[in-house]
Parts: C-alpha cells; structure tokens; sequence
C-alpha cells in the first residue's frame, strides 16, 4: 500500500523519511492526481493557517474529506490534527476538514522556545516526541478513543481510519512509532 505525505507546506520531507526507513512506499501528494494513487495519508506538522488555505486553493480539502469518509486512512500530526478538528480556538479563523469531533487549542504549549522533548508509551514501548508549539486536544467527542495523555492531556486520538497526535515523531531517530502505524493505522 502506497501512503502519501501531504507535502504543499511543512515538516513533509521529514515524515517522508521517517516513513521510508520503516519501510514504507511514500509518495508526495501535491494534487488530486496524487492523492488517487494512495491508500492512506499523513497530513503533517507546519503552520496550520497556510496548510489550510493550500488546501482550498488545489481542491485538495473536498478530495481529502471525500477519500477520508470512504475509509482512507489519515494521520495528522500538530498543524495536520488541527485541520482533521471540527472545533479549533484560534486568534485567526481557520478553516478545516471536520473530519474529527475533537475540540484543539492551537499554540497552547507555548511560543517556539518552548518547545520540549519528551518521551510516551505506547503499547508498552517507550519512544521520544518532540513538541513543538504543539496544539492541546481539549474536547474529545462520543467514541474517539484517547492512546496516549501527556500531563493528563490526550495527545494521540483515534477515531476508526482517523488518527491524530499533537507531537512530532518525525523529528526524532528510532522507527518504533513508525512501526506501530503499519500495523494499526496504515496497514491494520
């Protein structure tokens, strides 16, 4: 199964490494063309805001929702689980897919020198995230599942095909997580 990286604006060069070196068939997705030739896609960390309105602009929103409601599997990480939200608290408005009943606070870990390493358990396994003016999931709607809290605070959701996590993996060496989408989210 092919998995496509949403690459108009952010950290997609990283994810697509990351995913590459756990062996995964990763292509690019710029456009609609692209998008058609995956099964499953990451929408990654960046400025939510911009992502958003590349989206628009290359008709990328509508084609993603529609694929997403027909079982694509979709992860989104930082800016990505902010525009997989159907209720973002924002100083600007932004628009998203709402494809998540989860409410999200953009920034709320604080500015750019705040961010922070740190390490999570999943599945019994210990791995390193970095969090990097990290969103906060501060709604949770009817049967999303919460797979990891951080300091009492979902930080990795999933509801069916849709995941979301408010840090980065990709920024830090080890496949672990990586490894554990294949068999959960992508390849499950």
């Amino acid at each position: 199964m092919k998995v496509g990286v949403l690459a108009l604006q952010g950290d997609f060069a990283e994810h697509k490494e990351a995913l590459e070196k756990s062996g995964f068939d990763v292509c690019l997705v710029r456009n609609i063309v692209d998008l058609v030739s995956v099964k499953g896609l990451v929408i990654p960390g960046g400025e939510s805001t911009t992502i958003s309105k590349l989206l628009k602009k290359s008709g990328l929103d509508k084609a993603i929702v529609e694929r997403i409601n027909k079982g694509m599997s979709v992860w989104g990480t930082c800016a990505g689980a902010i525009l997989l939200a159907d209720d973002v608290k924002s100083k600007k408005p932004i628009d998203t897919l709402e494809v998540l009943d989860i409410g999200i606070e953009r920034n709320a870990y604080g500015s750019q020198l705040d961010s922070f390493q740190t390490e999570l358990e999943l599945d019994g396994k210990k791995f390193e995230v970095a969090f990097i003016r990290a969103p906060k999931i501060t709604k949770i709607g009817k049967d999303i599942k919460t797979l990891i809290s951080y300091n009492d605070n979902p930080v990795m959701v999933r509801l069916g095909n849709i995941l979301v996590t408010t840090f980065h993996p990709e920024l830090i060496p080890g496949t672990y997580f990586y490894d554990w989408l294949r068999e959960h989210i992508f390849y499950g």
